[in-house]
């Protein structure tokens, strides 16, 4: 079984900045890619930013020069580093990734989501 568990949600002012981290754990071979979207309430779930083992990256518009994805690949562990917060970008974060096991068998996970609120 995996799990991806985030941490770094919370409060913060507009203009501030927050740091998200996601955890994988268990049967894990690689993970490629892994990513965070969020879900703002009323709308869809969105893609915030994607990152592949190798590094290369995806953005969402809204976030491009805003947003930095980072991953430890040791540490199957993905961060968010989230500068210049805006009152749009609240919502519940969620980390992604598609989970490769020891037998080649590919699975895509979300973890529980973590909540950001930027107040104005």
């Amino acid at each position: 079984q995996v799990q991806l568990v985030e941490s770094g949600g919370g409060l913060v002012q507009a203009g501030g900045s927050l740091r998200l981290s996601c955890a994988a754990s268990g049967t894990i071979y690689s993970i490629d890619p892994m990513g965070w979207y969020r879900q703002a309430p009323g709308k869809q779930r969105e893609l915030v930013a994607r990152i592949t083992s190798g590094g290369t990256t995806t953005y969402a518009d809204s976030v491009k020069g805003r947003f930095t994805i980072s991953r430890d690949n040791a540490k199957n562990t993905v961060y968010l580093l989230m500068n210049s917060l805006k009152p749009e970008d609240t919502a519940v974060y969620y980390c992604n990734g598609d989970v490769r096991n020891w037998l080649g068998l590919v699975m895509n996970y979300w973890g529980e989501g973590t909540l950001v609120t930027v107040s104005s």
